[in-house]
């Protein structure tokens, strides 16, 4: 059972991961192995220690220790459980907690594209996705329709940022996923060649004159499938449509040119998805 601390001093530094650290500070790319994240709701921390991911300390509004959140709460071990009343976690964190309750977590080893791969049918591959929430959208509908993991160019939103982890209701702890390369210039190449070497042929989601539609019966035929998708506004970058093995498109109707890249992925991941 975690040790409860009322919360006394505001510029105390275990508080510094919830109140004054940025994102790119709990990455902590120089030391990997050191890096935390903010889990944020008792779903979402739940999906995490589910998951096996180790928590650090909690962050809680004290009128919010029962229930679901005390369930959590039993399950972390002796770690330091601060606590307050509303007003004053305002002032700390800055905006409202969802449903009264963070945890700092760690930040596990990433597994390679192999290993994440062994096995697979169906995967996903994001092009340089920078926005969290749209990461976060992209993993829910991966994990409700049939994605087996996620690979992420080095350009793309980190699932663990505190948005795309909530946004996704911690399936970013369900779908197996990893960096496909840790440097821009390693996409497509040689990423397109690694995905081939493991059997997959690769699906670019675009609009062009040679696109198939989602539904080509050989296109849903493939035994091994990436379906690629690319960032906000931009889409997927030349060389990644012109390397793939397909260039697909979803049909569209009243003019509307596209999909946002969230919908776009639960359509596709719906028509493709592994539903053997």
């Amino acid at each position: 059972m975690p040790k409860i601390i009322e919360i006394q001093d505001f510029h105390a530094p275990e508080l510094d991961v919830y109140a004054r650290l940025t994102e790119a500070q709990l990455l902590n790319k120089d030391k990997i192995t050191e890096g935390l994240f903010i889990a944020e709701s008792p779903k979402v921390i739940q999906r995490a220690l589910d998951a096996g991911y180790e928590s650090v300390s909690l962050l809680a509004e004290r009128c919010h220790m029962h229930g679901e959140t005390w369930d959590v709460m039993e399950q972390c071990g002796d770690i330091p459980l601060y606590t307050a009343e509303f007003d004053v976690l305002t002032q700390l964190t800055g905006y409202k907690l969802t449903r009264g309750m963070l945890c700092a977590m760690r930040r596990p080893p990433l597994p390679t594209v192999e290993e994440i791969c062994a096995g697979a049918r169906r995967i996903a591959v994001l092009e340089s996705v920078m926005n969290p929430t749209n990461v976060g959208a992209i993993f829910r509908s991966a994990a409700a329709l049939n994605m087996d993991a996620v690979l992420l160019t080095p350009g793309c939103s980190n699932p663990l940022y505190r948005r795309a982890a909530r946004v996704s209701m911690g399936t970013v702890f369900q779908v197996p996923w990893t960096f496909i390369g840790s440097e821009p210039a390693e996409w497509p190449y040689p990423g397109l060649d690694r995905l081939r070497a493991m059997g997959f042929k690769t699906a670019a989601m675009a609009l062009s004159d040679d696109s198939v539609s989602i539904d080509d019966p050989q296109l849903m035929a493939e035994e091994k499938l990436a379906i690629i998708l690319g960032t906000e506004g931009d889409g997927l970058s030349g060389n990644t449509i012109a390397d793939c093995d397909y260039t697909v498109k979803i049909p569209m109707s009243h003019g509307v040119d596209s999909l946002n890249v969230a919908a776009a992925s639960a359509v596709a991941f719906w028509q493709l998805g592994n539903k053997g």
